[in-house]
């Protein structure tokens, strides 16, 4: 029997039948011939009856899988169908243990290409959408978020840096071996590797904060992040309290196009350490993602403007607390671009092609900048505040957030949000009672 897709736009990832609790991540990396050896212990819990599970790995080998009882499995196409002795009840918990090995490559899907890759002399893993089964086993939804322990031994002359906190390092003449635990829970496109000849550094800050650099890039990195202090600060007074137990940057050698993002981290490329504010900006887009995005998580690819959209209007507010132009002078300069384009894309569901389109990004904040005109500043950033924290942890919707909007600002709202997020004609932007 065929299976309803879990996201329509990621199809062929995911499985609804069930939820992973836990990831136990064992991997052996070598940087020489990019060959990966890996041992994945996942926890999960049956959401309905279910005779199979189907988890997804793409590219490389399955060698061998234990724990549950299997009468059979099978891996083809990038999944790895696991038909079951007896059924897993529901609500029921079972163990699978997945080794496997071979080369890691990116997956290419309908939405974009992502996973694990080589850089000049390291590994860059970016996730986002769908390149989590391009490095280990998982169920590759965005609203199934686990804890997870991630083991990865390389060689002595690269530091490893992955989600969490680091609870051991275990160095072997040329081989280290280094564990870092996420507990608070994560979806699988968030979870990442880093590795590279860094040198790794504190910085002071309200939050523990580190950063991986090369060490000829150290004197730019001081530079162009001299003011990641001050945004963390700003974001906790306007979003509420960081929510994981530290914050870490990596800086590659090599140049990367954007920015990734990741639970607990975001990596920049080299072309990005500028004081410039397109360089800034995108500093302080990845650092409001941690809220936006990490801790608060769609459930589908659809609402992505609930990650997008709040971490630009995060580039706006940050424009204004660095005393730059204002978050109104910014809305409304990006109000008259997208004037000037198609107005074709619904924000709610912008369709796999255009799911990380400009427009989605604009059009997200300016809807936000139009709830803070219409609600005022008090009642907009104690919105934000309250949707952190009563969905931190979890999985949401645009509706959930239509729902509490018009709960915190008044039904008047509604209205205002329904053009904004459900139809696709741009709204005019009501005009700002004093400069913001």
């Amino acid at each position: 029997m065929r299976r309803p897709e879990a996201d329509p736009y990621l199809p062929g990832h995911g499985d609804p039948s069930y939820d992973v609790l836990h990831y136990d991540l064992d991997l052996d990396y070598a940087l020489e011939n990019n060959h990966l050896t890996g041992r994945a212990t996942l926890t999960l819990r049956a959401r309905t009856e279910t005779d199979e599970l189907t988890l997804d790995l793409h590219h490389l080998k399955v060698v061998k899988v234990t724990g549950v009882r299997l009468a059979r499995h099978t891996h083809r196409g990038g999944r790895l169908r696991l038909v079951l002795q007896r059924p897993l009840a529901a609500g029921a918990e079972a163990t699978v243990v997945i080794t496997y090995r071979g080369t890691p490559k990116v997956v290419r899907d309908k939405v974009g290409e992502a996973g694990w890759e080589e850089l000049e002399d390291g590994v860059i893993v970016a996730s986002q959408p769908g390149g989590a089964p391009s490095w280990f086993p998982c169920n590759d939804r965005p609203d199934d978020k686990a804890t997870y322990r991630i083991t990865v031994t390389a060689a002595s002359s690269h530091l490893v840096v992955a989600n969490g906190v680091r609870t051991a390092v275990r160095r072997r003449a040329s081989r280290t071996t280094w564990t870092y635990e996420m507990t608070d829970p994560m979806a699988t496109y968030l979870a990442t590797v880093q590795i590279g000849r860094y040198a790794e550094h504190e910085i002071r800050a309200a939050v523990p904060l580190t950063a991986a650099v090369p060490p000829a890039r150290r004197a730019a990195f001081d530079a162009a992040f001299a003011d990641q202090p001050r945004m963390i600060e700003a974001f906790v007074r306007l979003f509420g309290p960081y929510p994981f137990n530290g914050y870490r940057v990596v800086v590659t050698d090599d140049e990367l196009e954007i920015p990734l993002e990741a639970q607990g981290l975001s990596i920049f490329g080299s072309n990005l350490l500028s004081r410039d504010w397109d360089a800034q900006r995108l500093i302080a887009h990845e650092l409001a993602h941690q809220w936006f995005g990490n801790a608060v998580t769609v459930r589908s690819l659809c609402d992505i403007w609930l990650h997008e959209g709040f971490a630009c209007y995060s580039e706006w507010l940050w424009s204004q607390e660095s005393g730059g132009p204002s978050a109104d002078a910014r809305a409304r300069e990006h109000w008259a671009r997208l004037d000037r384009l198609d107005q074709d894309l619904v924000l709610y569901d912008p369709g796999p092609k255009n799911v990380f389109d400009d427009r989605v990004y604009k059009r997200g904040a300016l809807t936000l900048h139009s709830l803070r005109l219409a609600g005022g500043d008090e009642a907009f950033f104690d919105l934000l505040r309250t949707w952190v924290a009563r969905h931190r942890g979890g999985s949401v919707g645009t509706e959930d957030f239509v729902t509490l909007a018009t709960e915190r600002l008044g039904s008047a709202v509604r209205p205002m949000l329904d053009a904004w997020v459900y139809a696709a004609p741009l709204p005019e932007l009501p005009m700002a009672a004093t400069p913001r």
